[in-house]
């Protein structure tokens, strides 16, 4: 009988290694003078007792924010941002002012989680309050937002003076001395030194701190001047 032939034997195949590291310069170039955005790395852990200042940034291309019509829509979005289902009273914005093509925020937080998912759902809110007023869609937010913690009455006093008088800082000429931004949560601030009149009619669009920090220990470096500025 005869023999059956040997069964064909596989061979490995041998690929050549072809990444030869990271290579400087390699990877998507950003734009010529665009800001660097917040990088994605995992956040800090936050602690409820620290309010905190945040940044949000629009993207390219969006008419300014402190146009009466955009402004009206944010606000309410910042108002019910607080309110949300989502976050369920874990998550407060206590102050607040709007800029040409950012926001500025000082809010609450019961943790690192609560945190993400009350900006997540503010900026959705500002997403569909905008494109509402535009009558558009898609993206409104440009980037991550940008959060510092604050852990001392100095820090939340520098940031309420940041935030609240912030227009001072963009301002293209000389802002009267008692004047407060109406771009902002300041006509409902009760941290002045001075007496600025009756808030504005409507629902308040911010709500009371509840952190010994917010409510009460910034107190401690003094009340603000309404013509106090930011540091440039």
């Amino acid at each position: 009988m005869p023999r059956s032939a040997p069964k064909p034997r596989q061979l490995g195949l041998a690929f050549p290694n072809t990444w030869g590291g990271r290579r400087r310069g390699a990877g998507r170039k950003p734009r010529v003078g665009a800001r660097p955005g917040v990088p994605h790395r995992p956040r800090a852990t936050h602690r409820s007792a620290h309010p905190v200042h945040v940044t949000m940034r629009a993207r390219d291309g969006l008419p300014p924010f402190r146009e009466q019509a955009l402004f009206g829509a944010i606000r309410g979005a910042i108002r019910e941002a607080s309110r949300s289902p989502a976050v369920r009273g874990a998550f407060r914005v206590l102050h607040f002012s709007v800029q040409r093509d950012h926001l500025h925020l000082i809010v609450e937080a019961h943790n690192r989680a609560v945190l993400s998912r009350g900006m997540q759902s503010l900026g959705v809110r500002v997403a569909r309050a905008v494109n509402r007023v535009l009558r558009a869609s898609g993206q409104v937010i440009g980037e991550r937002f940008h959060a510092r913690e604050l852990r001392t009455p100095s820090q939340v006093r520098n940031a309420l003076v940041y935030v609240l008088m912030n227009f001072r800082k963009h301002a293209r000429q000389r802002v009267p001395g008692r004047a407060v931004d109406g771009f902002s949560s300041a006509p409902w601030f009760d941290g002045f030194r001075e007496a600025i009149g009756p808030p504005p009619d409507g629902a308040r669009p911010v709500v009371a701190p509840k952190t010994w920090l917010a409510s009460t220990g910034w107190r401690r470096r003094g009340l603000i001047g309404v013509g106090e500025a930011p540091r440039r």
